[in-house]
């Protein structure tokens, strides 16, 4: 099975590239493989997530997938912060075209016990490929020119899976989408991006960010106020307030198959009863089975 990605793309090349882009992330990207990949946001100096990404280290580039519409507005910040820096951004959105294959066995080319990261011909073009686990399942995130991508389709195995699915099974497994769940403007430990959350996108070691300080305050304390939990119920629109007790306390993401992730207070009792907007629903850790 595979799903079509909406998606975006920034190519930062030049001599300084993976050392200009590792003080704009907040993954490890310096200490990542060649070729590697590491999740990371990208944070305001509040600390809070401005657009989330997967950046992509190469002999000769660094690429950062990310998602529909926030090649522009990553493109403009990281020009604002190129003062003696030898690199160069170009937004390769129009030429690229990125799938997700739920199962990466499926997929012809691509090498079991490789590594994370990999390159190949499929279908007659070339190809990158990550390991990604978007269902609950390892799969992988196939990338391609749009050129190619008449043959690049039919060389894959089984059936395309629209989006709609995909989303219910992540959120099923209980791994956010930064975008598709309206969780842009928040601290990434609020939802689920911190070291042993579902989606790990923050290094604690790898020195300066824009947004660092804020991380290293919340390593301190040890908390948030915050965290990821799953919702169950039906019928609402991304980002609606969650309300207990007449309070509010969280927002929802995405809805699919009756259930959503979302933002909550850590003092919620579990499997509360509350209110998704105007809709009954109830909390469920994401421990819990579905």
């Amino acid at each position: 099975m595979w799903t079509l990605l909406p998606s975006g793309g920034l190519r930062v090349t030049g001599a300084d590239r993976v050392d200009f882009v590792q003080g704009q992330m907040t993954g490890d990207l310096r200490g990542a493989a060649t070729p590697g990949m590491v999740a990371c946001a990208f944070l305001n100096v509040r600390g809070q997530i401005e657009q989330f990404a997967r950046a992509y280290k190469r002999a000769d580039d660094v690429y950062l997938h990310l998602d529909a519409a926030a090649a522009a507005p990553l493109m403009a910040r990281l020009k604002r912060y190129i003062i003696f820096d030898q690199v160069e951004v170009q937004d390769v959105s129009d030429t690229l075209r990125t799938v997700h294959v739920w199962e990466a066995e499926s997929l012809p080319g691509w090498t079991a016990d490789g590594p994370d990261v990999q390159t190949f011909e499929l279908g007659g073009g070339a190809v990158l490929a990550g390991r990604v686990n978007r269902s609950g399942t390892p799969g992988v995130d196939l990338h391609y020119l749009a050129r190619h991508e008449a043959e690049v389709l039919p060389a894959l195995k089984g059936a395309e899976v629209e989006l709609d699915e995909l989303d219910a099974a992540r959120i099923r497994a209980g791994i956010p989408d930064i975008a598709r769940d309206g969780f842009v403007g928040v601290l990434p430990q609020e939802v689920g991006l911190d070291v042993g959350g579902p989606l790990p996108s923050i290094s604690y070691r790898k020195g300066c960010y824009v947004g660092q300080e804020i991380m290293a305050r919340l390593e301190a304390r040890g908390q948030t106020r915050y965290h990821l939990a799953r919702v169950a119920g039906d019928g609402w629109a991304v980002g609606t307030e969650v309300s207990h007790a007449g309070k509010v306390v969280g927002q929802v993401g995405l809805n699919m198959g009756g259930l959503g992730l979302a933002r909550l207070r850590k003092d919620l009792p579990e499997d509360a009863e509350v209110q998704v907007g105007e809709t009954p629903a109830r909390v469920q850790s994401l421990t819990a089975r579905t």
